[in-house]
């Protein structure tokens, strides 16, 4: 297993540590719960260091990320950033990430841990007729990401660059206590926040500082992080979405500029939308006692019309909800459709899909 170079920190600060997408990481560090609500009425921090970052360098750069990219690459300016998808020709999901962009000829690509070799593989595999270079610099980075409505003020007080004016999917280089950082602001929580990548040393001594400066802040583990993600239906590789379920499906068309000439995965999707969908993501609520976790089949009267993608006890709503990949025309609100787990089938109802609002 691979660790961070926040991995001994963790430790002494009493982290539960798991194995996640080849790495020891923290799942919690006091309760899920309790690091949930921290995000969303303060501010949390995590590590999140083993996410994958990927450059794309050379003249044909725009050209190539246009081609392997689901969204409207040649819409950015400098120092903006894109949600989309890789796609292979099926139309299902290499990957969801953030591209960055610096300029015309550098784009800087951050993709989930889990798939970093495979996404570095698939996209070299994909430059044979571009000048570009692809560029694993996953082992160069490690990364903090600092969420909640308290996450600005926070930060704000160890930088002299105004971070008012670092706006949503903008990025750019910020000097923290003398060192100097990448700092984004997009978040995966559905919190206001930010990513800060920088060289391991600088890393390590940042968490250490702005845990010690801000008793409000809250370290936070994986799990937290999934428990938010999943309340505003974020989507989580190999869950929401995969190989076998589109961006479409996802309920992601915004993210897949269908007016751009050609990329990766386009024809497939067209013919899925022409043809309209037949089934896709939704929230449901659950209506008797119990919790449903993933995998678990949803059903209408006696025929499986669904599976469970991710299912949770809201800690902000306090209730148990789930997101499931459900066929239509069962997918519409209201529907009341069973969900089975163990022997027993707990009733449920379609609701919207983003399950927690402020």
């Amino acid at each position: 297993m691979k660790k961070t170079v926040l991995y001994d920190h963790h430790v002494k600060l009493g982290a539960n540590m798991v194995e996640y997408a080849d790495y020891l990481m923290p799942i919690q560090y006091s309760a899920i719960k309790e690091e949930h609500h921290a995000v969303r009425n303060d501010a949390g921090i995590f590590d999140v260091s083993h996410m994958g970052e990927i450059a794309v360098l050379g003249k044909d750069a725009t050209d190539f990320m246009d081609m392997i990219f689901t969204n409207n690459i040649r819409s950015m300016t400098a120092n903006q950033i894109l949600y989309g998808f890789l796609l292979y020709d099926t139309g299902g999901v290499v990957d969801d990430l953030l591209v960055y962009k610096y300029n015309d000829e550098h784009y800087f690509l951050v993709v989930n841990a889990a798939n970093t070799d495979k996404d570095f593989a698939w996209i070299k595999s994909q430059a044979q007729n571009f000048d570009v270079e692809v560029l694993n610099k996953s082992p160069q980075y490690s990364e903090l990401a600092l969420q909640g409505p308290k996450a600005e003020s926070m930060l704000q007080s160890h930088t002299d660059y105004d971070l008012s004016t670092l706006r949503f999917f903008t990025f750019d280089d910020v000097t923290l206590e003398g060192r100097s950082f990448m700092v984004s602001r997009t978040g995966y929580t559905g919190e206001d926040g930010f990513e800060i990548y920088g060289d391991h040393t600088d890393i390590k001594a940042l968490f250490k500082t702005l845990l010690i400066s801000h008793e409000a802040l809250k370290p936070c583990g994986l799990g937290a992080r999934d428990t938010l993600r999943f309340e505003v239906a974020l989507p989580l590789y190999g869950h929401e979405i995969s190989e076998t379920i589109t961006p479409l499906e996802a309920g992601y068309k915004f993210a897949v500029a269908f007016d751009k000439p050609a990329f990766i995965g386009k024809d497939a999707l067209l013919k899925q939308k022409e043809a309209g969908l037949k089934r896709r993501i939704v929230g449901l609520e659950i209506l008797d006692k119990g919790i449903v976790r993933e995998g678990a089949e949803v059903f209408k009267d006696a025929t499986k019309v669904g599976v469970v993608t991710t299912g949770y006890l809201s800690p902000s709503l306090n209730k148990a909800v789930a997101l499931a990949l459900v066929d239509k025309p069962h997918d519409k609100r209201g529907t009341e459709l069973t969900i089975g787990v163990r022997k027993r089938l707990l009733k449920a109802k379609v609701i919207k899909r983003k399950l927690y609002n402020k």
